[in-house]
């Protein structure tokens, strides 16, 4: 194919980079090899030394102390290349470690560093990693970028072995989600590898370097979408086989074999998903290998995102079940139960039998049996003349009985029947306006009757989703159409939430927001969500509309503990 943009530029590069690592210093390196989430030497043993051709700018002479705007504190070089370094440092205004590239103010690229980092920054989307500050004072020019502790390159995830089939799916649809965003601002990234992929401890992928990793470098593109979609189709390539698909070794993972050309997932390893690897070619556009499988390739992130939506939905592994120990039966000696131990040394005796009473006389025997039979009789007439009694007031009232007997049916008849609960089947985490889940290995907690287990949305910079969404839920499967009374939501804090379901005639569980129908809605932190009018659905969406629960300083979460259906 005639184009392999940032992909291409990474293969193409990685020929030239052992005499470019060979100069870096031992503390340099030593900075790379200890730090997961900056730009690591693999990184930087990538790139070509002749970017820039002749004119390039000498290294700054940073080091480790140095102060930015008295403020950012520099504590490890990461990266020191063509010109430009990359650090460890440490915000001592707000007492947080941050990331800054710097780079010498008549730099060729500076200009543009500072226009990509700026347009970066007024993105604002979470799923990327945010540029904070970008200055140019005392001729150098900064960029100060997030830095994430809890992080995870791709590259390191990769260097165990290939990612689940849940994994690779949810960080092709992640990116691509991302990256789709990014474009319609007219970003692009140009620089999506291995490196530039991390994984969040909740398991949210994130994309550092937008526009400014390919800024720093000098990389640019005619067709920026183009070069984006097949990075992302490289990344998932990488996730599922552990390889590089392209003939060069990079990003510490070998390439394809030469001269065979680009083979699909599925034929490089055993038990590759086929409908992930069928959307890797796709992203790829390799003409021979979509072909054959009848695929169109995807040219931008948009389509991408699009060709996963209308995949078979890839659902998280079951957790794993722990057996519970074996039962311990306490065995206790016979007929010692509830009584003191015996002292050390004393002999225990068994208890001697006490001989029963002696036979009462035969006088005794005779009175008793007279007062018996007196008691009996005595009964008997008594009950004689009670049931006499009750007979001749039945007869008198048997009018009565009977209308009071049929006023009891009639209020019986016309009582409402009590409600019934409605067994949840099953539930899914829904989010349709963001990268397509939230926390979908907990959604079982929200119907499991544990009162401390709880259902999660994701952290987000504010409680209204960071504008990001107009809100996320879960979807309820009540196995069957059912007529539903009411339906009860137990939140961690006050939560803002509505009711929403499907059309009783819905052949399935609807995959759109729009597929779903408000019946009505309600705030608290315990709520009773009742229809105004009949309801009858298989499917019922609860639908969260503010988040309630701030767990960190800027951090916002909705937690739903149980809910509960009832007709």
């Amino acid at each position: 194919m005639a184009e392999r943009s940032t992909a291409a530029v990474d293969v193409a590069d990685n020929g030239d980079d052992q005499s470019l690592t060979a100069q870096a210093d031992q503390s340099t390196a030593d900075g790379v090899a200890n730090n997961q989430e900056q730009e690591t030497d693999s990184d930087a043993a990538q790139e070509s030394t002749g970017i820039d051709g002749p004119g390039k700018m000498p290294p700054l002479e940073l080091h480790s102390g140095h102060k930015l705007a008295r403020r950012y504190r520099l504590e490890e070089c990461i990266t020191r290349l063509d010109g430009f370094s990359s650090w460890r440092a440490m915000d001592e205004k707000l007492r947080r470690a941050v990331g800054v590239h710097i780079l010498p103010a008549d730099h060729s690229r500076a200009r543009s560093v500072l226009a990509s980092a700026r347009s970066s920054a007024l993105l604002g989307d979470p799923r990327f990693v945010q540029v904070l500050d970008a200055v140019e004072e005392d001729d150098i020019v900064y960029v100060v970028h997030e830095w994430l502790p809890d992080a995870t390159e791709l590259t390191a995830l990769l260097a165990a072995g290939p990612l689940e089939v849940y994994d690779a799916y949810q960080m092709a649809s992640q990116i691509s989600s991302a990256m789709a965003a990014a474009h319609r601002e007219g970003l692009a990234h140009l620089r999506l590898n291995p490196n530039a992929v991390l994984r969040t401890s909740t398991g949210q992928w994130r994309i550092r370097g937008l526009a400014v990793n390919a800024a720093l470098r000098g990389i640019g593109s005619d067709t920026p979408q183009r070069a984006d979609t097949e990075s992302i189709g490289a990344l998932l390539y990488a996730a599922l086989t552990q390889r590089w698909p392209y003939e060069n070794d990079a990003h510490g993972l070998s390439g394809l074999p030469k001269d065979i050309g680009l083979i699909p997932p599925d034929q490089v390893r055993a038990g590759v998903h086929r409908g992930l690897s069928e959307l890797a070619m796709r992203a790829l556009a390799n003409d021979g290998a979509t072909a054959s499988r009848h695929e169109s390739p995807c040219t931008t992130p948009e389509e991408l995102v699009k060709a996963i939506g209308e995949m078979p939905r890839i659902r998280p592994p079951e957790p794993a079940f722990t057996a519970p120990p074996d039962y311990q039966r306490t065995t206790y000696q016979q007929g010692s139960y509830g009584r003191p131990a015996p002292r050390p040394g004393t002999r225990v005796t068994q208890p001697v039998p006490v001989p029963p009473p002696p036979l009462q006389s035969r006088t005794g025997k005779v009175l008793k049996w007279a007062v018996s039979a007196l008691l009996i009789a005595a009964l008997g007439l008594g009950s004689w003349q009670l049931a006499d009694a009750l007979i001749d007031q039945g007869s008198n009232a048997d009018d009565t009985n009977k209308t009071q007997t049929t006023d009891e049916d009639d209020k019986s008849s016309s009582a409402p029947k009590p409600s019934q609960p409605i067994a949840i089947t099953g539930a899914d985490d829904f989010d349709p306006m963001g990268n397509g889940s939230e926390k979908p290995a907990d959604v079982a907690k929200v119907y499991d009757d544990a009162p401390g287990t709880y259902w999660q949305t994701d952290f987000y910079l504010s409680s209204d989703f960071g504008r990001l969404k107009p809100g996320v839920g879960v979807i309820l499967d009540l196995g069957k159409v059912q007529e539903v009374g009411k339906v009860t939501v137990s939140f961690v804090g006050n939560t803002s939430v509505e009711l929403r379901a499907a059309a009783s005639d819905a052949g399935g569980q609807p995959t759109s927001f729009d597929g779903f129908s408000k019946v009505t809605q309600g705030s608290g932190e315990s709520v009773i969500l009742k229809p105004d009018e009949t309801l009858k659905s298989r499917y019922l969406l609860v639908w969260l509309t503010e988040l309630p629960v701030q767990v960190d300083e800027g951090k916002w979460r909705g937690r739903v503990v149980d809910i509960k259906v009832s007709s």
